[in-house]
């Protein structure tokens, strides 16, 4: 059994709270949802067994969609209209978030804040328009800690209107598993030494659901490759030796075609990225892509192996770019600013201190909250690990830690005051990432979830267009229940004589 306890709200009280935000919540790009065509997909979440590891290691109990691990890939058109039943096979509750869609707030899958939860044998229709091209993922956000962890994840793919020339579009979701050494699932989730430090990174690692041999491609092939990172923790830099991958996407928005940074592609849990890969070498040659994220702990995740037959001599010089989705353009000079503060965790006190000294006489987050947080033991001991601006969340609903003036540009600046890296994930938006340290990011690409460094500032800008409470939290899942995350309200202002206004935070 878990060692984190998520208090659960009858249906009565998810009601009263929802009644505040219900009020003009549709959200504003469903507005030509009738002229798009439907697309009806069902999806059963329930018990499965999985071959996760090879022969002569038996098979895995999973908790899957459908029977299959990943559930099956759901692939649509831009603008087409989704209408997804959800039907609840588990024993316990559950629902479904679609990460990284901009959906109304009613569809984003959020017990208790969003919806709740569908009870064992139970249903929930999901209908929403695929306002955005790209790669994104559908996963549950009731205890996910436990049930993405058992495998309950699957790739959701909106294709552009006119998507760039490639040979082959591949789907690579990566996750990783803690298994004995009979292929068993350990039963160790949500434990305490996991949720103060990195959380529950496996032993066993996996391409769509299967540790992975080698990969079969052609010389000068040309593939989209869509990687996805639906593991509970573990943070992924993949090299893929002299293929130099270029990034044309993350998080599923568009971004100025380039080779990563010193050729690591590097994916947080719930990031996602869009390379193409040209396939350069020689028929029967072998290429091997290895993770080398952790330090003295590098692997060989897969092989590229070279077929006999040479598809073309050279590689094609097809265009990359992906065309724009219709994200509105933050206004930075005047964005409204926000000012948060991410704290806790093992040597979260001792970081506390450190970057409280660099600071000295802050009067932002960090000066008002290195002397209050009181007994960190007592806390951890509660369950209270993670802290937002000093504040663990107990459960999913709770009160806005910031109110976003509907239709206006934020800039939150976020500040990783803990020894760990957080992937920070806000729901129902897309934001630009426009600098790091202080120092302007070259490409201000578009996330939905944006990894930090321990110790790291990081700067986010959007426009707050999508109504409603929205989650914000870290995604490594034992982070999130442990009580980092916390709630984004975007609404209009209360009316007021003159000018509205809008408190800065």
């Amino acid at each position: 059994m878990s060692n984190l306890r998520i208090p659960t709200l009858t249906r009565r009280a998810f009601i009263a709270s929802a009644t505040a935000v219900s009020a003009g919540a549709m959200f504003t790009l469903e507005s030509n949802a009738r002229a798009a065509s439907v697309r009806e997909f069902r999806l059963r979440a329930g018990f499965g067994r999985a071959q996760i590891t090879p022969e002569p290691h038996g098979d895995t109990a999973v908790w899957c969609y459908d029977g299959s691990l990943p559930g099956p890939e759901i692939r649509v058109r831009q603008k087409e209209r989704l209408r997804i039943v959800v039907e609840n096979a588990l024993d316990e509750e559950t629902t479904a978030h679609w990460h990284g869609v901009r959906v109304p707030n009613a569809m984003d899958g959020v017990p208790h804040l969003t919806q709740a939860p569908i009870p064992p044998g139970e249903t929930f229709t999901y209908a929403f328009e695929a306002v955005d091209a790209g790669t994104f993922w559908y996963h549950p956000h009731q205890r996910s800690f436990e049930q993405v962890g058992r495998g309950l994840y699957g790739p959701l793919v909106v294709e552009e209107a006119e998507p760039i020339r490639v040979d082959r579009d591949v789907t690579w979701m990566l996750s990783d598993w803690r298994l004995t050494e009979t292929a068993e699932m350990r039963e160790d989730f949500g434990n305490l030494h996991d949720a103060m430090h990195n959380g529950r990174v496996g032993n066993t690692v996996t391409i769509n659901g299967r540790v992975p041999d080698y990969f079969p491609v052609r010389k000068g092939e040309r593939i989209r490759l869509r990687l996805i990172n639906a593991a509970n923790a573990r943070i992924f830099g993949l090299d893929f030796a002299d293929l130099d991958p270029v990034v044309i996407a993350f998080d599923g928005q568009p971004v100025e075609p380039h080779v990563p940074e010193g050729g690591l592609v590097v994916l947080g849990p719930a990031m996602r990225a869009d390379i193409i890969l040209d396939m350069t070498a020689d028929a029967g040659n072998r290429t091997s892509v290895v993770d080398r994220f952790y330090e003295g702990l590098a692997y060989r995740l897969v092989d590229f192996v070279y077929d006999d037959q040479p598809l073309r001599k050279t590689v094609p010089d097809w265009p990359l770019v992906l065309a724009a989705n219709p994200l509105p353009e933050p206004d930075v000079a005047s964005a409204i600013r926000h000012e948060v503060t991410f704290n806790g965790g093992m040597m979260g006190a001792m970081v506390m201190q450190e970057m409280g000294d660099m600071d000295e006489g802050s009067s932002g987050a960090m000066g008002n909250m290195t002397g209050g947080m009181g007994s960190m033991t007592d806390m951890m001991h509660s369950g209270k690990i993670w802290f937002i601006n000093g504040v663990a969340a107990e459960g999913h609903i709770m009160d806005p830690m910031l109110t976003l003036t509907r239709g206006k540009s934020h800039v939150v600046a976020m500040t990783n005051a803990t020894a760990w890296h957080h992937p920070m994930h806000l729901h129902g938006h897309s934001f630009r990432v426009i600098s790091r340290n202080g120092q302007p990011t070259r490409y201000r690409e578009w996330q939905d979830t944006v990894l930090m460094a321990p110790r790291e500032r990081v700067e986010i800008a959007f426009v707050a267009d999508n109504p409603g409470n929205w989650m914000f939290h870290c995604h490594i899942l034992e982070h999130q229940a442990a009580g980092m995350m916390g709630v984004f309200r975007v609404a209009r202002p209360h009316p007021l004589k003159g000018e509205p206004k809008c408190e800065r935070s």
